[in-house]
């Protein structure tokens, strides 16, 4: 395949769905079979036309991972650094999501566990250990915690 007609299939793609630097150069990577001169070309001219930003894409991952999966900051920026996007574009990222939405959807996630562990005489340990796993920090889980077993005894 041609350069031009990777940069073609790229930019069709780009257009139907966010894609940050570092999955677009793999995708070039792969089908200019290893040119990675080439494939440097094709990012940088994708970033250029506005078809790849690391920023737009780091925003939307984190406003849908947080509202819709119920993950929390600390999750978020681990798997953007992963993705390769700068530490500020993380931190601009995180800034959009919105903590109230954050901490309600938390909340929810928790109680929603709770129900399913209540019997466990490990009940508090593992929601802890589950609410932490979604990416929150210990005194989010803790408190979400203790909502989510308070609430059920009353």
């Amino acid at each position: 395949m041609t350069s031009d007609q990777v940069l073609a299939r790229l930019q069709r793609q780009c257009s139907r769905m966010e894609y940050c630097s570092r999955d677009i150069y793999r995708k070039a990577l792969k089908a200019l079979e290893g040119d990675a001169e080439a494939a440097e070309r094709i990012v940088a001219s994708l970033r250029a036309d506005r078809f790849v930003d690391d920023l737009r894409y780091a925003s939307a991952f984190a406003r849908e991972k947080a509202s819709l999966q119920g993950w929390g900051p600390v999750k978020i920026s681990f798997q953007l650094r992963g993705k390769g996007i700068p530490e500020e574009t993380v931190h601009a990222a995180l800034a959009e999501i919105d903590e109230g939405k954050a901490a309600s959807k938390l909340e929810k996630v928790v109680a929603d566990k709770y129900r399913l562990l209540r019997e466990d005489p490990q009940c508090r340990l593992k929601l802890l250990k589950f609410a932490l796993g979604r990416g929150y920090n210990y005194d989010e889980a803790s408190a979400a915690v203790e909502k989510a077993m308070k609430g059920a005894t009353e």
